[in-house]
């Protein structure tokens, strides 16, 4: 939990095995699950049951849990999720094709950016992000997108990931000066080892609101050309602001 101390309520306690369920890239078993949501392992055994019961997480053959498919069906018929991705898909499918490269679209969540879909082939650089995957919003250019344009960026030292993540206030401070100055993020291997993006911001009420969502394309750092790249970017973000903003 972000305080340090396990949820309280039921619900709470609920919510947070399905939280780290979803973050996690392989099953759970129960100790971690238990672990990772501070939760004593009994309670953790009862709920997670519960949970099971429900469909929103299953048990697989080694005895792990992970999210099901009724949560993903949930999450799914969120509206504003299912339009912005709708409304998007174009985009990132035009983007795939000019670059052949991983294409995200991602938004904010709190102090990380939240992948809602990733467009991807056999061409692109393999890389670690999935849809429904997150990643600390200072380390990558769709997060810096968001942190450029917010009044109070983080203003504390940050989590390193790689030796090139940006982890004092003042690095990262001159980078999002820099990501206003040309109107794109830039990731250079801030997040993974040669791997590096470029992402632009989208907006559903114009250049002068907060943006709703970013659009990157992260591929394979000798690959990238970032001002062609970047140029690109933008294009698709602007087009998708106008039909967010019809």
């Amino acid at each position: 939990m972000t305080d340090g101390r396990p949820p309280k309520s039921v619900l709470a306690r609920g919510a947070a095995l399905l939280r780290v369920c979803g973050e996690s890239d392989t099953a759970l078993s129960l100790a971690e699950a238990a672990l990772r949501t501070g939760l004593p392992k009994p309670t953790a055994h009862r709920l997670i049951g519960e949970l099971v019961r429900l469909g929103l997480v299953e048990r697989t053959g080694e005895g792990g849990y992970r999210v099901g498919l009724a949560l993903f069906v949930l999450g799914q018929s969120a509206p504003s999720v299912r339009e912005l991705r709708d409304a998007a898909l174009p985009y990132l499918g035009d983007l795939h094709e000019a670059t052949h490269e991983n294409v995200h679209l991602a938004v904010p969540d709190g102090t990380d950016t939240l992948f809602l879909e990733k467009v991807t082939g056999r061409r692109a650089t393999p890389i670690v992000s999935r849809t429904g995957g997150r990643l600390p919003a200072h380390c990558t250019a769709t997060g810096k997108v968001f942190l450029a344009l917010d009044p109070s960026p983080p203003g504390r030292a940050l989590p390193r990931l790689t030796p090139r993540t940006l982890v004092l206030p003042g690095q990262l401070a001159r980078d999002l000066a820099r990501t206003r100055a040309r109107g794109y993020g830039v990731n250079l291997e801030e997040a993974e080892i040669g791997v590096s993006a470029v992402a632009a911001p989208v907006y559903a009420r114009g250049p002068d609101s907060r943006p709703v969502a970013a659009i990157s394309v992260t591929g394979g750092t000798r690959r990238l050309d970032m001002d062609r790249i970047g140029a690109r970017v933008c294009a698709a973000a602007r087009a998708l602001t106008r039909t967010l903003s019809a």
